[in-house]
């Protein structure tokens, strides 16, 4: 019984953490939402140069995208205790996307999350193209929603 109660009160705080950044994108000024979009965007270039594509992520195991979301939090606490917020903020769209799709409870907020992403302007196309070609990475295909999380675009 309290680890039912303890597991439910993980998922709830997921739920919250994942619905409090959509409620900031939802504030954010446009800029702000671009960066989060190109860092995003970044992120998924970046793994996808060492073999791991993000955008297909529902397709992994369930085991791969747990791995995934114990790697992407531990790189967000050396990014933000580097203070490289951007950096932060766009992988870590990333592991909310990994833990929505190993709980359902969560993609809702996801979703939220990606619909302002698809909603930023262009600028966070040049300034994900930009960062992708200084980190020299092979350039993606374009910002696009992850399988598994189909929203209104």
């Amino acid at each position: 019984m309290f680890s039912t109660w303890q597991k439910e009160k993980a998922t709830a705080a997921l739920v919250d953490e994942a619905q409090a950044v959509a409620d900031k994108l939802a504030d954010a000024k446009p800029h702000q939402v671009e960066s989060r979009a190109a860092a995003a965007r970044f992120w998924a270039a970046f793994h996808l140069a060492e073999g791991r594509d993000l955008y297909e992520m529902s397709r992994w195991t369930s085991e791969a995208v747990a791995k995934f979301a114990s790697s992407a939090q531990a790189s967000i606490t050396a990014l933000r205790k580097k203070r490289d917020y951007d950096s932060s903020d766009g992988l870590a769209v990333w592991l909310h996307t990994a833990r929505a799709l190993n709980e359902s409870r969560v993609a809702p907020a996801v979703r939220d999350i990606w619909q302002h992403l698809m909603d930023a302007g262009p600028n966070a196309d040049s300034m994900a193209e930009e960062m992708i070609l200084d980190a020299g990475l092979p350039m993606d295909n374009r910002r696009r929603v992850p399988d598994g999380l189909k929203i209104d675009c």
